[in-house]
C-alpha cells in the first residue's frame, strides 16, 4: 500500500527546542515510524512546496509513567529534523 505525504508526516513538534532550530532553517516533525529519510523529504517537499537538503532521523524511545497504582510507559515514536535550502522556510510554522 502506497502512503501518502499525509501519512508520513503527522505532526509538527514545538518545543523550545525546535524553535531554536527553525531559526536555522531546520524543521521538526514526528513522522510515521515506518518512513525513511527520502520519504520524508519527499513528503516535505510535496506538502510546503520547498527544497529539502537533508534529513534526520531520530527513534525517541519509551519512558516509563505511573497513574496511580499503575505502571506503564509512554509510546515510541520517530521524529524527523528537516534542513531546508538556504532562504527557504515552512510559512505556517511562521505565525505560531
Amino acid at each position: 500500500m502506497m502512503r501518502t505525504s499525509e501519512d508520513i508526516i503527522i505532526a509538527p513538534v514545538l518545543t523550545e527546542k525546535s524553535n531554536v532550530l527553525r531559526e536555522a532553517g531546520k524543521y521538526v516533525f514526528r513522522v510515521d515510524a515506518r518512513a525513511n529519510k527520502m520519504q520524508i523529504c519527499g513528503a516535505v517537499r510535496r506538502l510546503f512546496d520547498v527544497h529539502p537538503v537533508a534529513c534526520g532521523i531520530i527513534n525517541v524511545s519509551r519512558k516509563p509513567k505511573r497513574n496511580r497504582n499503575r505502571a506503564g510507559f509512554t509510546s515510541s515514536w520517530k521524529k524527523a529534523v528537516v534542513t531546508l535550502a538556504k532562504g527557504e522556510k515552512i510559512a505556517v510554522f511562521e505565525g505560531a
